[in-house]
């Protein structure tokens, strides 16, 4: 039995490579996704289970007693505080820093989050601080920070730095240091699973204290922040598993079931030896798990590879030495793609043992008479060329096996058009992402080499420098930018404030719902900031700006990813702006234009800059490259099956060639006649795969969107042009005649006494 399953596989080298290579593709995606979405997942949740992590983290207007009645809402299992809380903007150093939550504490325990010291030790006395180890705030322990807006403007010791799971906090002081006007509880539930869970946990506390609830934070909010970098990966590693997998099943079946075609002389001659038909299935089964084997084996080792760069930014965020793909994926992948190889190889091979022995050795090679023949006949009526119409004709004798090649060709017409729409979008994404491309920029002058850096500070005279733009030739229009921040109730951190003069909608801002802002007293945000606090296009939100309250209505949603996507747009004339951006006129000379700008800015403490290129995305590099690679391999076995599946045909045919070339067939004939025979699967399946292609990427798009928690910008969508699709539709062919040709050729080189010799 070993003997014949090796000499099988090791006779059939190219069927054995196709095998490979599609069970190492299929491997690889399912190894990389599952790695992904179980190693980017664990981290978190590991934590957060073990710091008993708060579902939801609401913050209350009122008294003591109202926030603390809310314990007892339906669902809840525990509860923590209500603990005194305050947004303040601390100052260090002699300068003002980010916006900051911050909580009274006792100690870092409790039914619910239990905050982790990473550095130093809790506070002991009034006049020390704790800061978080995850916020914007960088100052190390051993230093003081001052807070000007609590009573006395105290200033307090930096004396640890700790994490909070549920990010509750950017800071925690002895509560007598704060106020009592606001107050914070934190909450674990029973069900808490699912957004929609979480709402109606919020709705049962909000009940409680009616009017009360100033802002919430949800779980899953923060959860969904931790894992985005690698979610985003999921859906599309997913789609190419999927697809390398069915290849797979029709790799391995039609393989097998080619194998078995032509080797029917040879199990008649197994069986006259003795094999049972157990033995004659088994033995084909064997011949397509041995190289199924070695191809998993190495679609296991790309997979961890793979996995590494794209693991790195979760290993820093958890601070977890050695993240890498966990054995049990890798064990349940592999048994997987072997259980599947089998179960198709069974499937393909059980017709091998119900022959019987006389029926086999007596079966030739050649098709049943009548197949095909009206095909035959129609090409020869037809004005092509003849090898062309022999050619055009040949899959009708062979229907299983054209249809195999279509198959082949199909998917692989489909892995190209699904990979250029998901780079095309990639790119649209990137160039959404990137706001302020404008032609020059106006700002605080660049410092010198080895200066240090200055930070954006607010333009002396924005109306002096505005009506000098406005008034140089070749200024198409114009806006200013001033950078801030602000707290939002109920959410930890600060979120950054951009704040436009002038109409900023043409500066790359991409809506994704709603419109742009008008004026003073409107907002767009990101979907990240919708989310986090439970907002919709339409809502106020109260930002806490330099010590006031200003309210906004969000009148759009923007597709921005920066800053966790927690920034807000608006126009608030408190902000003066510290950088201008200017869009130029058709044909201006843009160096021209700068020099010529320069010297009416003199004197107001800016210059004029041509503005700096795009910047790149890291993360997007990372899966434009794994879409490039996984698709190659996709179109190499979609390639390797057409091969495949000529291969048999040459050489069941072998005869009829040598007499086309005994009646005087050139070998360019040859060529052209069975490349045409594969070209007819191939232009079906490539017709074929581009639907499936465009339906595949318009439903792993969203997907993607959805893992990273952003909705995509429209021109990530529109990316198949008509003359695009066709092009793509000749991919099929394309792959068809590559995977052709190789046969193709040998067919042309074998000499007409040779053929004609052949059994």
């Amino acid at each position: 039995m070993g003997r014949v399953v090796r000499s099988g596989a090791g006779r059939r080298r190219v069927q054995s490579a196709v095998i490979g290579l599609a069970a190492a593709m299929a491997v690889t995606s399912a190894v990389l996704g599952g790695a992904l979405l179980v190693a980017s997942q664990a981290p978190f949740d590991d934590a957060f289970a073990a710091q008993r992590g708060a579902h939801l983290t609401v913050q209350f207007d009122g008294t003591r007693d109202a926030a603390a009645q809310t314990a007892t809402a339906p669902g809840v299992t525990a509860a923590a505080g209500p603990f005194p809380t305050a947004s303040l903007t601390p100052e260090f150093d002699g300068r003002s820093l980010a916006p900051m939550t911050v909580v009274g504490r006792t100690g870092p325990g409790g039914a619910v989050d239990d905050v982790t010291l990473t550095q130093g030790q809790w506070t002991t006395g009034p006049g020390e601080i704790v800061l978080s180890a995850d916020g914007e705030i960088a100052v190390p322990p051993g230093n003081s920070v001052r807070f000007p807006e609590l009573p006395g403007a105290p200033t307090l010791t930096v004396v640890g730095l700790a994490r909070s799971i549920s990010h509750t906090a950017d800071a925690w002081v002895p509560p007598e240091l704060l106020p009592v006007a606001h107050f914070q509880m934190l909450y674990r539930f029973s069900a808490a699973a699912t957004a929609e869970q979480v709402d109606a946990d919020r709705a049962a506390v909000a009940a409680k204290a009616p009017g009360a609830v100033r802002g919430a934070q949800s779980w899953l909010t923060v959860r969904q922040a931790a894992v985005r970098a690698t979610a985003l990966f999921v859906p599309f590693l997913t789609a190419f598993g999927v697809l390398g997998l069915v290849m797979s099943v029709l790799v391995v079946g039609n393989v097998v079931a080619g194998a078995v075609g032509a080797g029917t002389r040879r199990i008649g001659v197994l069986k006259a030896l003795g094999f049972t038909p157990g033995q004659v299935v088994r033995a084909y089964i064997g011949q397509a798990l041995i190289p199924a084997g070695v191809g998993i084996v190495l679609g296991v080792a790309a997979g961890n590879a793979l996995a590494v760069p794209v693991l790195h930014e979760t290993q820093e965020a958890y601070e977890v030495a050695g993240l890498a793909v966990p054995l049990w994926v890798d064990a349940v992948v592999a048994a997987g793609a072997l259980a599947v190889v089998a179960l198709t190889a069974w499937a393909s091979a059980w017709r091998a043992g119900r022959l019987r022995t006389v029926d086999a050795l007596a079966v030739g090679h050649t098709p049943p008479a009548g197949r095909g023949r009206w095909a035959a006949r129609l090409a020869s009526r037809s004005a092509l060329p003849q090898p062309v119409g022999l050619g055009l004709a040949r899959p009708f004798s062979r229907p299983a096996r054209a249809l195999a090649m279509f198959a082949a060709a199909g998917f692989g017409a489909t892995a190209v058009t699904f990979a250029i729409g998901l780079s095309s979008s990639l790119l649209a994404v990137q160039t959404a992402r990137d706001h302020d491309i404008t032609d020059v920029s106006v700002g605080a002058p660049v410092p010198e080499p080895g200066a240090r850096p200055t930070e954006d500070r607010p333009v002396t005279d924005p109306a002096a420098v505005a009506a000098a733009i406005a008034a140089q030739p070749g200024t198409r229009a114009s806006y200013g930018v001033a950078h801030g921040a602000a707290t939002v109730a109920g959410v930890t951190g600060s979120a950054p404030v951009t704040s436009f003069t002038g109409d900023a909608s043409w500066g790359g801002y991409e809506l994704t719902a709603g419109r742009w802002l008008s004026g003073p007293g409107e907002a767009v945000v990101p979907t990240a900031f919708l989310t986090a606090t439970g907002t919709h296009v339409g809502d106020p939100v109260t930002l806490y700006v330099q010590g006031e309250a200003v309210t906004v209505r969000l009148v759009g949603e923007v597709f921005d990813t920066r800053h966790d996507g927690m920034t807000v747009y608006t126009a608030l004339p408190k902000l003066r702006p510290d950088t201008f951006y200017v869009s130029l006129r058709p044909g201006t000379d843009l160096a021209a234009y700068v020099a010529a700008l320069n010297p009416a800015l003199r004197g107001l403490g800016v210059t004029a800059d041509a503005a700096p290129p795009a910047g790149g995305s890291g993360q997007i590099a990372v899966l434009s490259a794994l879409t490039a690679f996984l698709s190659l391999l996709l179109v190499a076995v979609a390639g390797l099956g057409v091969l495949n599946g000529v291969v048999l045909d040459t050489r069941e045919r072998v005869r009829d060639l040598g007499i086309c070339k005994a009646l005087g067939m050139t070998p360019r004939q040859t060529l052209t006649m069975v490349l045409a025979s594969a070209g007819v699967a191939g232009l079906a399946g490539g017709l074929a795969g581009v639907p499936a292609g465009t339906a595949l990427h318009a439903a792993i798009l969203p997907a993607m969107g959805r893992a990273a928690g952003v909705t995509l910008p429209p021109s990530a969508f529109t990316v198949y042009g008509p003359g695009e699709l066709v092009l793509l539709a000749l991919g099929g062919l394309v792959i068809a005649f590559l995977g052709a040709l190789l046969p193709a050729g040998w067919a042309a080189r074998t000499r007409t006494a040779t053929a004609l010799r052949t059994e």
